[in-house]
């Protein structure tokens, strides 16, 4: 064969020869054939805040869960981390949208990291799911995440909880057994059953297991109706007292005076209504947190009003004020009881000041950053004892505004005869933010077995009674008078006996699973690949 067609016939193989196909692109884990499970694991955000006040469709915290589970069964820890932060996300955006009143900046930097913690929690559901009796796993790691959350750092903040969510459902009444974390630990151990029940629901000879999951939720359920809540105690006539402020917002405390008036009016009010018969005489009377923002100790004229609207009632009131600290730097956030006689006399100062909010962390780079911590100009002290006070008659548990959401501080003044939450909301007033933490009052009336009174300066102002009913409710932005006849307790729930224990060891059995699933390769062989 001559050398020009040997090398015709060589590049006529060449070019008959296939070509390779092109690299395929690697795309992240959860994109590649992942889309479903990012769509689920997004989904779920808005799901579970729906579930939240001021929407209440609480079983939607079931159906939220179970997205997620679905979205990260089987995957690998990357991946489930991935997928837990878009779902914290989605989560915590509209969950907490009240935030955008300081500042949308705020409120965005605040939720996406308390998103953060859903990636930790979502990499160990993605390991704990290939474990046997993966749905008691995921729930003992919804448990540990919101454990981690409501602790760190600066204290934590736990808004949003799972429990926060189940306040008026059958659910509710574990919170008597194991508090707000055995609530939380129920409502994700239902979700993740209707998990279960999707997934073998889809595969061959499942269905038996499918029905077995959704009869577990149903017995989960009427388990919570059969829990008794006791509600029995020795009768009290109390007051509440919204005063109102002159306008919603972060400049409410800009007219102090006007704060102070309104609830000095509204409680010369309740002593007319006495008088005429209109009303009973309470016991004792209850102000909001910022009732008065003049010191009543060196100011006379905030010192005289008080003085004489509890004289007119004539019965002890706690009263909420801001007063100077024993340092220039520093002020405090009491509530009061004020004698009609002796007037001022035991006082509680808030133990759990608002980081960003009641004091500065980093105070010298922030303020510089960031000109709107300059309305924050001294930060407020740290109370050192709980806030057990003698009330008229009872000794009253005092929690101020943001501590309701932490079980510790609730629980230090749980052996009370009612419990107290003084509040201001009225940064926060019309955004859904004072019916969440309504929500929260309501569940620890259930928790500890004790009346709540929320005295709020604009609103959500309420009686709660131990079973978590409503007795009386307030609007927002308007006054409002609230008299009734409660029941002051002393018998302890079971949730008190156990404190935090129940909430260790659920958190512990959650990482202990992670650990074993972690040890056996589980998160080696993810099929993230396929359709959830």
């Amino acid at each position: 064969m001559a050398h020009g067609e040997g090398a015709a016939v060589t590049q006529q193989a060449l070019a008959g020869r296939e070509r390779p196909d092109p690299p395929t692109p690697r795309y992240p884990a959860w994109v590649r054939g992942g889309r479903a499970r990012a769509a689920a694991a997004v989904a779920a955000g808005p799901v579970m805040s729906a579930a939240l006040p001021p929407w209440d469709l609480w079983p939607l915290t079931l159906v939220g869960v179970a997205l997620l589970a679905l979205a990260l069964h089987g995957t690998r820890a990357r991946t489930g981390a991935w997928l837990g932060l878009l779902c914290g996300a989605a989560f915590f955006l509209p969950s907490l949208h009240g935030i955008a009143q300081i500042g949308p900046d705020a409120w965005v930097l605040l939720s996406l990291v308390q998103a953060l913690y859903f990636a930790p929690m979502g990499a160990g559901i993605a390991l704990a799911s290939r474990l046997p009796a993966w749905p008691v796993w995921t729930a003992a790691l919804w448990t540990a995440q919101e454990l981690v959350r409501g602790r760190v750092p600066f204290g934590g903040f736990p808004w949003a909880r799972l429990a926060f969510a189940q306040t008026d459902s059958p659910l509710t009444p574990y919170a008597a057994l194991g508090g707000a974390p055995l609530v939380t630990f129920v409502v994700a151990l239902c979700g993740a059953l209707l998990a279960l029940a999707v997934l073998r629901a889809r595969a061959p000879g499942g269905a038996r297991t499918a029905g077995l999951a959704v009869a577990a939720v149903a017995a989960v359920t009427a388990a919570g109706l059969a829990i008794p809540v006791p509600t029995a105690g020795r009768p009290v006539t109390v007051a509440v007292i919204q005063g109102n402020v002159p306008r919603l917002g972060l400049d409410f405390n800009s007219q102090r005076q006007a704060v102070l008036d309104n609830h000095v009016a509204r409680t010369h009010e309740l002593a007319a209504r006495i008088r005429a018969g209109a009303v009973p005489r309470p016991e004792l009377v209850v102000w909001p947190e910022n009732s008065s923002d003049l010191d009543p100790y060196t100011d006379p004229t905030a010192r005289a009003l008080i003085d004489g609207a509890v004289r007119a009632v004539g019965v002890p009131v706690l009263v909420g004020a801001v007063v100077d600290a024993a340092d220039p730097d520093h002020v405090e956030n009491r509530g009061i009881v004020w004698d009609p006689h002796t007037g001022p006399g035991e006082y509680y100062v808030k133990r759990h000041p608002v980081p960003f909010g009641e004091y500065l962390p980093f105070r010298d780079a922030l303020t510089r950053l960031i000109t709107r911590f300059e309305r924050i100009p001294r930060d407020f002290a740290r109370g050192a004892r709980p806030g057990l006070l003698r009330l008229g008659p009872v000794t009253a548990g005092d929690v101020i505004c943001f501590e309701v959401a932490y079980d510790g501080v609730v629980r230090d003044v749980a052996s009370a005869d009612l419990l107290v939450v003084q509040t201001n909301n009225a940064t926060y007033g019309r955004t859904g933010m004072p019916a969440q933490q309504l929500a929260m009052s309501r569940l620890r009336a259930v928790e500890h077995g004790r009346t709540i009174l929320v005295a709020a300066t604009s609103g959500i102002s309420a009686i709660v009674a131990p079973d978590g009913r409503m007795i009386d409710k307030s609007g927002e932005f308007v006054p409002d008078i609230q008299v009734a006849r409660v029941q002051a307790r002393t018998s302890r729930t079971i949730a008190d006996r156990v404190g935090a224990f129940p909430e260790w060891v659920l958190a512990l059995l959650g990482l202990a699973a992670v650990a074993v699933a972690a040890r056996r390769g589980a998160g080696g062989t993810g099929r993230e690949d396929e359709e959830a």
